[in-house]
């Protein structure tokens, strides 16, 4: 993937320099190195350094932090999809004997598995993997804090099961499998478990002085999974069209749709900041957009990857130091500035080539009691039904190819929609869900449950 630094206008270039040369100015990074996607490829890269004629480029690799747990999510979701686990199942199904396999797949993935946020102390970040060898050593003797499934959590040590859980399904180390299955499939070249010249060196910059000290570039070892990893702009740059559109060669856009599909019950303060856990990955919502990716950080490196589906537009943002720049505003901006300043051109508007007449004739107004809802049929092949006020429960439809539909989304996510037909091939009403839907508010010709009054509509008086 290259980067074409015309497919965005003059303006909109000099705008998101001028955002990361703040985050690096008021952030005191040692340096900042920024890419934006849309339609799937890199539109524009940036840098700020301290060091003059030194920028970095979009092949220099910074450490990712937890980022990482996206590539391990992902491994976990094709092992689903090919039908060798199942995210219900308990871990100790498939790896036994860890002490925590209570937890199921799926609250790892969202780290709802109750279990600790570190692993025990020395702080596994600043310290060799060889400090703790084994799971047990990751683990600690008391596991879990909280119930599984019960609330949401993060936990490093849960990667680091999910880690354990690809290498014994796949019998081979977590890292080959990596690079065998996500990283040579999607050309991600610059993308290791180990710093590769060219490389940035981390930093702690003194909270009160403009100083800096080295830090150390730990090997994680058995912590891997949850933060190993060492990535470029280039590279992220490509996994994030990966994670917006799909590779069937890696994972398909179902399986990303679902990864990017919150699963944790979130706590009062998550829901007022508008920020829940998916699969291996985080949502948020800025300005009115909803943004999903993830964030990194490891002693001497900062890391964000966002993406709003809508927009098609994607950012990475990385930095070498410990604390400093929040790297998630700065994605949220850098995805704001192109999406405001460059908005996405829809799709002509085309006819349908085939029209089902039994779908064609729902089509228009139906009323649930007395709200108005509109069902509309559109060119994708999908049935959506909407309330006619603007707020209540809304929802998408796939055919089933039985003359009824699924919904897609929303309240009505999984529930069967179907048009229920007289005797004489005329529609009565539809059925969703056990809900009945007439032509009329209250229509004494079709099965209102507990009945209509047979004095019907009347005033006051």
């Amino acid at each position: 993937m290259t980067t074409s630094q015309e497919e965005l206008l003059p303006a909109t270039r000099r705008v998101l320099l001028h955002r990361i040369a703040v985050a690096q100015a008021e952030g005191r990074a040692p340096s900042l190195v920024a890419a934006v996607v849309r339609d799937g490829r890199t539109v524009w890269h940036g840098s700020r350094t301290s060091v003059d004629g030194h920028a970095p480029d979009e092949n220099v690799q910074y450490r990712i932090g937890s980022i990482t747990k996206t590539f391990t999510a992902v491994l976990v979701l094709r092992l689903r999809d090919e039908g060798v686990l199942d995210l219900g199942d308990p871990l100790e199904k498939y790896l036994p004997g860890t002490g925590a396999g209570e937890a199921t797949v799926a609250e790892l993935l969202a780290h709802t598995g109750g279990l600790a946020a570190e692993s025990p102390a020395p702080w596994w970040e600043r310290t060799p993997g060889s400090v703790r060898p084994e799971l047990a050593d990751v683990l600690g003797q008391q596991p879990f804090l909280h119930a599984a499934g019960r609330r949401f959590h993060y936990s490093n040590p849960g990667y680091t099961l999910l880690g354990a859980l690809v290498e014994e399904l796949r019998g081979a180390p977590w890292e080959e499998v990596l690079g065998r299955e996500v990283l040579e499939p999607l050309g991600l070249q610059r993308t290791s478990t180990r710093p590769q010249a060219p490389h940035a060196g981390g930093w702690a910059v003194h909270p009160w002085a403009d100083v800096m000290l080295p830090e150390p570039a730990e090997d994680l070892g058995r912590m891997a999974p949850a933060g190993q990893l060492w990535s470029t702009t280039g590279d992220l740059a490509r996994f994030a069209a990966f994670l917006a559109k799909g590779d069937d060669r890696v994972l398909s856009a179902a399986s990303l749709l679902e990864m990017r599909t919150p699963a944790a019950p979130p706590q009062a303060a998550d829901v007022a900041a508008g920020y829940a856990y998916c699969l291996g990955l985080e949502i948020r919502r800025s300005g009115g957009r909803l943004l999903v990716g993830h964030t990194g950080s490891l002693p001497g490196f900062l890391a964000c990857l966002t993406l709003s589906v809508e927009d098609d537009v994607a950012a990475v943002v990385l930095a070498n130091c410990t604390s400093g720049p929040v790297l998630s505003a700065v994605g949220a901006d850098l995805v704001r500035i192109v999406a405001e300043a460059e908005p996405r051109m829809p799709e002509p508007w085309r006819p349908l080539q085939d029209v089902d007449p039994s779908v064609l004739e729902l089509a228009g107004q139906w009323y649930w009691g007395t709200q108005g809802f509109a069902l509309r049929y559109s060119a994708d092949g999908l049935v959506s039904l909407e309330p006619l006020s603007g707020t209540g429960r809304r929802s998408r439809f796939r055919a089933n190819g039985d003359g009824t539909w699924t919904g897609l989304e929303g309240y009505y996510t999984g529930e069967r929609l179907r048009a229920v037909r007289r005797a004489d091939g005329s529609v009565s009403h539809l059925d969703l869900g056990s809900f009945v839907f007439t032509r009329q508010p209250y229509d004494e010709g079709a099965p209102v449950p507990g009945g209509v009054d047979p004095e019907g509509w009347r005033g006051i008086g």
